[in-house]
């Protein structure tokens, strides 16, 4: 729990500072909220919520209410503090004002106020205020409601008393704009994903979710609550809750090093990838930064003194005629870090990769004593984590005899790259894509639809390699791995990384395309290939290179109008506007594409590959937790949560009868 910094009393106007005016959101609101779509529309709730969780961490809030109401707008509610009313010394207005229509203004700009926030990174309440038709904000406080509402950012009426209470802390509603958003429907999952999140980042919260949209029975969903009484502890064996434990220990710290909250929890499962997910302030580091760096320095180093010092394990080492590297220590674990920060340095392509140089031996110096301590306290744990990195290591120098054996043998065409590969004549990667496309029928059908001048086309024969289930050196012992890592120009082992960081640096595309046909089986080959790239490869997700084709479901025509169809609402809607209510519906033709290679290249060209036309979709790792568990659920040996994921999400898939 971050340290508190002053009292309730002291909690007033001159705590609120102001930073810039609120004019520009909603003439350019991308760049205040990074689009108006989905995501940006879901990032509202994510920036009123953040001011409650600013006073959680300070000591002040323990439970906090977030409704979707009918409506489609939403309420975030808690029992914080609440936002001071009084009259702001510069702005001469009510600081409840001043926090709601100016950007950057608020208590966590003051260090008196709050040690440390998580709303920093982004761009606070008044941009939701900005791009909300109408909001109405409830400050409960010193026994009376406070209230004022706005429209589109600005105030209809001054801060005035509306009621008594007994109740303290502030309650926001908000009604998304949908002349800026391109949608206003809520997700209920995509919310409940992140007040998940943070339940478990703010061990001890209560945060409870209400849908009150009827579905489509007219049944409420039942409200969710989030609570983690053991914080990361818990964070980590919901991520890891699909695969087998190497032991069942979690091992754990919670600490403040050099000022510096930290929080760090790890287990150890028998498969060989590794999964971190780092955070700070609450947010996603999706990109790493330094308190990443500091962990995995001080996991290496403890871990290879303990094997030192261990005669039995050292001479398992030697015997094995192995070298023991950082990512040895690495394979099959799993850890969530969460470290809080006073004035965070965000950097890298998304502005999520932690830059603060300090946060490195802070972050070092507490694992290590952690991790010391665990592992003289357990030693058949300790065992049983050196034995794993010992056949990591194993493992890790075959995959390298193999990537290197495989690069002599296999029958190569100009330049190193597999004779499968139909190469584009444009040298410049940035203007060059690559389909990965299923089968050689729709292979060769590719190959004459395509402009061979900026498109390049590598068959893929039958489903690849399920990664998540093989130790690394069988990945790069399959042909149809290595062909694709050949083509797109992915390294490992260079340059001074490990032999598993894979090095995008001379990428020969600017996009990797995935085209698979639009049926199950397709959806598993995308399925596969996402996880190899996510496993072995994930730099090419972060740099936003992978992507996903979309094929036709359909072509229906109705006399002389045709139309491709890429959804079953899209053939619907053709069907309403063309046939309905007219008499001579034998005329209407539906054909079905139940594979890429029923349609010949100028369909397949015109519909899934020119870029005027094709629909693409772009892969990206927002939640990083998430995605790991989904992979690894999807992809793992576990079979009853994959049916029951199956089951759930089968409406959204496109099954053949």
């Amino acid at each position: 729990m971050a340290e508190i910094q002053n009292n309730e009393a002291n909690y007033s106007a001159s705590n609120i500072q102001v930073l810039e005016g609120l004019e520009a959101v909603r003439k350019r609101p991308a760049m205040y909220i990074g689009d108006i779509s989905e995501k940006g529309l879901h990032h509202l709730v994510n920036e009123t919520v953040d001011n409650s969780i600013d006073e959680a961490m300070a000591g002040y809030c323990t439970h906090i209410e977030v409704t979707i109401n009918e409506d489609n707008s939403i309420t975030v509610q808690d029992n914080g503090r609440g936002i001071p009313v009084d009259e702001h010394e510069k702005m001469h207005k009510s600081a409840l004002e001043v926090v709601m229509t100016v950007l950057h203004a608020g208590g966590k700009f003051d260090k008196g106020s709050y040690k440390v926030s998580g709303g920093l990174h982004g761009v606070g309440v008044s941009c939701v205020n900005a791009l909300s038709s109408h909001m109405m904000s409830q400050v409960f406080r010193d026994g009376k409601i406070y209230q004022q509402e706005y429209e589109k950012g600005k105030p209809l009426y001054p801060v005035k008393v509306v009621g008594e209470t007994e109740l303290r802390g502030t309650r926001q509603q908000f009604w998304p704009d949908s002349t800026i958003f391109t949608t206003t429907e809520y997700k209920y999952d995509i919310i409940a994903k992140r007040m998940r999140e943070l339940a478990y980042l703010n061990a001890g919260i209560t945060i409870t979710l209400t849908d009150l949209r009827p579905n489509d029975e007219g049944n409420l969903r039942q409200p969710e609550v989030f609570h983690a009484k053991d914080g990361l502890k818990e964070f980590v064996r919901y991520v890891d809750r699909h695969r087998s434990h190497l032991f069942d220990d979690v091992i754990y710290l919670k600490t403040e090093k050099q000022g510096i909250p930290i929080e760090v929890a790890v287990m150890y499962n028998t498969d060989y990838s590794e999964n971190i997910h780092s955070y700070v302030n609450n947010i996603n580091t999706i990109e790493g930064g330094t308190h990443l760096t500091g962990f995995r320095i001080a996991l290496t180093r403890t871990l290879k003194a303990y094997a030192d010092a261990d005669p039995q394990i050292s001479k398992q080492i030697e015997k094995a005629k192995i070298e023991i590297a950082g990512e040895d220590f690495r394979e099959g674990l799993t850890a969530v870090i969460s470290i809080k920060v006073a004035e965070p340095q965000f950097e890298g392509q998304t502005k999520t990769k932690l830059g603060n140089s300090e946060v490195t031996g802070a972050v070092q110096q507490a694992v290590g004593e952690a991790l010391s301590n665990y592992l003289e306290e357990h030693p058949k744990e300790a065992k049983l984590i050196c034995d794993k990195v010992v056949l990591a290591a194993t493992a890790r120098i075959a995959a390298r005899k193999a990537r290197e054996s495989v690069q002599r043998k296999n029958p190569m065409s100009g330049g190193g790259l597999p004779g499968k590969l139909a190469d584009c004549s444009n040298r410049d990667p940035k203007a060059c894509e690559i389909f990965l496309v299923e089968g050689d029928s729709a292979g060769g059908s590719a190959k004459q639809g395509r402009d061979r001048h900026f498109q390049a086309i590598l068959p893929l024969r039958g489903k690849i390699l399920n990664v998540e289930k093989v130790q690394w050196h069988r990945v790069f012992e399959a042909e149809s791995v290595m062909n694709i890592i050949q083509s797109i120009g992915v390294r490992f082992g260079v340059d001074g990384e490990g032999d598993r960081e894979a090095n995008i640096d001379k990428l020969r595309y600017d996009k990797i395309i995935i085209m698979t046909d639009a049926d199950v089986d397709g959806s598993h080959i995308d399925t596969l290939i996402m996880t190899l790239f996510y496993r072995f490869m994930p730099q090419v997700i972060q740099g936003g290179h992978l992507y996903i084709a979309t094929p036709p479901l359909y072509k229906c025509t109705y006399k002389k109008v045709s139309e491709y169809c890429y959804t079953e609402q899209q053939r619907q809607a053709f069907i309403d506007k063309y046939v309905d209510g007219r008499d001579d519906d034998k005329q209407l033709h539906t054909q079905r594409y139940k594979g890429l290679g029923e349609m010949n290249p100028e369909q397949l060209w015109e519909t899934t590959m020119d870029p005027q036309t094709r629909l693409l979709k772009q892969v990206s790792i927002e939640n990083a937790a998430e995605a790991d568990e989904i992979f690894s659920m999807l992809m793992g040996d576990d079979v009853e949560p994959r049916r029951e994921f199956i089951e759930k999400n089968a409406t959204y898939a496109n099954i053949d009868a």
